[in-house]
């Protein structure tokens, strides 16, 4: 089973991009404290509805819960390769929202 779920600070505020074909992507990053001191930095992806709703409505610093799957990759980069660990979003949370409602891809958003 490949499920995380973790919650954390929003590092920036997320921006909305578009793959070649069309589909809304984006790529951001939370800090997630650690027991006792310190946090780490957690690369998520977020695709279509989803990634829109992330980026409409979350900023710098805000808290969100995120649940989805562990996707390592790798790229080559000035003849050196480059390895990567992202979290592929299916759900998230808003947080400090008075509504505290999970969406997914599927759900309908009420904010629209």
């Amino acid at each position: 089973m490949n499920n995380v779920i973790l919650m954390g600070r929003l590092t920036r505020d997320v921006e909305l991009n578009y793959s070649k074909n069309g589909k809304a992507f984006t790529r951001f990053a939370i800090a997630v404290n650690r027991i006792g001191e310190g946090a780490d930095f957690i690369n998520c992806v977020a695709w279509e509805k989803t990634a829109e709703t992330i980026a409409e409505y979350f900023k710098k610093g805000q808290r969100i819960l995120v649940q989805g799957s562990i996707r390592t990759g790798s790229y080559e980069k000035n003849g050196q390769t480059v390895y990567t660990t992202d979290i592929l979003i299916s759900r998230f949370e808003f947080i400090e929202s008075s509504s505290k409602k999970k969406y997914a891809d599927d759900d309908e958003f009420p904010f629209s």
